[in-house]
Formats: C-alpha cells, sequence, structure tokens
C-alpha cells in the first residue's frame, strides 16, 4: 500500500462527510409522528438547532477519523471506526430534519471538519488512554449540550425531539465503550478548553 492510500482515504471521508448525504440503517426517529404547527420562528429556531447538531455530528466524524488515523492499538481503531458508522445516522437524521423545516447546513462544514480532524489526530497521538479520555469527555459534553437542546426546541416539535433523544443515548454508549477500552481522565484544563471550543461552533453554527 502507497503511503499515501491512508491520506487519500482520509481526504474521501472527508469530502463524502460535508458534501454527501449519509446512509443509516435505522430509521429516523419520530418519522412516523405527525408534523407540528410551528410558527415561522419556531420553525426556524428548531431549524437552527437541528443545525448545530448536524455540524456537532460532522465534527464527530472528524474527530473519530483523525483518532482512528493516529490510533495505535488495531482493536481501538475498529472501535472507533464502528463508532464512526453510527454517527453517520445521526448525520443522516439531522440533515434531513433540517431539509423538513425549511433550514439548510452550516455553510462552515469543511472549517468544521478539518479544525475537528486536527483535533483527533493530535489526541490520538498522545496516546490511546489519551484520545479514548478525549472521546469520552467529548460524548459527556454533547449529552449535556442535547440536553439543552431538549429544553430549547419547541414543545411540540415532537418530530425533532425524537431524533435528538435517540442521539443521546447512542452518545452515552459511545461515552461508556471508550471507558470500557481504557480511557484516561483529562485534565481540567483540557476540559474547560474543550468546552470553549464547542461553545464557539455552537455559538456560529446556529447563524451560519
Amino acid at each position: 500500500m502507497s503511503l499515501l492510500d491512508p491520506l487519500i482515504c482520509q481526504l474521501d471521508h472527508a469530502l463524502r462527510t460535508v458534501f454527501v448525504s449519509a446512509p443509516t440503517k435505522r430509521a429516523m426517529p419520530g418519522e412516523t409522528l405527525s408534523e407540528a404547527e410551528l410558527s415561522d420562528q419556531e420553525r426556524q429556531h428548531a431549524a437552527a438547532l437541528m443545525r448545530v447538531n448536524h455540524v456537532g455530528e460532522v465534527c464527530a466524524q472528524a474527530l473519530y477519523a483523525g483518532q482512528a488515523f493516529t490510533a495505535h492499538d488495531l482493536s481501538i481503531r475498529k472501535a472507533l471506526e464502528q463508532a464512526a458508522w453510527e454517527e453517520t445516522e445521526h448525520l443522516n437524521w439531522t440533515e434531513r430534519r433540517i431539509a423538513e423545516l425549511g433550514g439548510r447546513k452550516s455553510l462552515l462544514n469543511p472549517l468544521w471538519y478539518a479544525g475537528a480532524w486536527t483535533m483527533g489526530a493530535v489526541a490520538g497521538h498522545f496516546g490511546d488512554p489519551v484520545s479514548l479520555g478525549f472521546l469520552a469527555e467529548t460524548e459527556r459534553q454533547v449529552e449535556a449540550h442535547l440536553d439543552g437542546h431538549l429544553e430549547r426546541l419547541p414543545q411540540h416539535d415532537d418530530r425533532s425531539r425524537a431524533i435528538v433523544d435517540q442521539m443521546k443515548a447512542d452518545e452515552i454508549a459511545h461515552a461508556e465503550t471508550a471507558i470500557r477500552l481504557g480511557a484516561s481522565e483529562l485534565p481540567l484544563p483540557a476540559k474547560m478548553a474543550m468546552k470553549l471550543a464547542a461553545k464557539v461552533m455552537t455559538g456560529t453554527a446556529y447563524w451560519a
């Protein structure tokens, strides 16, 4: 295999994540529920929140790809790749829900992907326990972020809420998997830096 092959695969994954509709094996949560009667303001707000969630899933794909690229243990690499596959379903669901609400995806998705991939690759460079610790902390913060969206979504937007509920359950499972595989606890400054980066991302993606 050429030394360029892994890089070509990474580029292909990035392009597919950002520009191609993701596949899903599971049905989209809530797709059998009736569409709520939302005001224009509620619809725009829900679409913006789902855009933020879609950006989060673009970043998740990039993080997993970067971590798998630098993972030392083959079993951990395979676990990261499996988790990434499961996250593609979230991409599918959030993209479809954005379209249903009449919104659009973030214009900055290529930038979000590049930044998250770099963070994942750097985390993986410090060893698998640190990489898994980074993953576990990311999933914990995403869980809290999704809880916040459940509070902010229109109460009668059952279709959006069903998606977020299932995403939250999946993120909890991914954090538990990382811990089971030997994740180390990250220092507090690292956790705070991650929260700050996430705050910038979510605040920007709501509008762009």
